[in-house]
């Protein structure tokens, strides 16, 4: 599991396996106004998006995240 973090939106993306490749995710699923779920093509949880991260992940979580600006994130 690898976290990103980007201070400047207040994000964080949860890798569940490293990193997912291009087209992996084949489905996204908004679970509340703060969480979205990426699955693969086997319904298989692959990612998870964190909007408004330091409000809902510990301090822990987002110390330990690999810090991304904007201009590297991969959208």
């Amino acid at each position: 599991m690898r976290i990103e973090y980007d201070k400047d939106v207040d994000c964080a993306y949860i890798y569940l396996d490293g990193s997912i490749q291009d087209g992996e995710s084949k489905k996204t699923i908004e679970i509340n106004d703060n969480i979205i779920v990426d699955l693969n093509n086997n319904g298989q949880l692959i990612g998870i998006e964190v909007l408004d991260a330091s409000k809902v992940l510990s301090k822990k979580a987002l110390i330990s995240a690999e810090v991304v600006w904007k201009n590297d994130i991969k959208n």
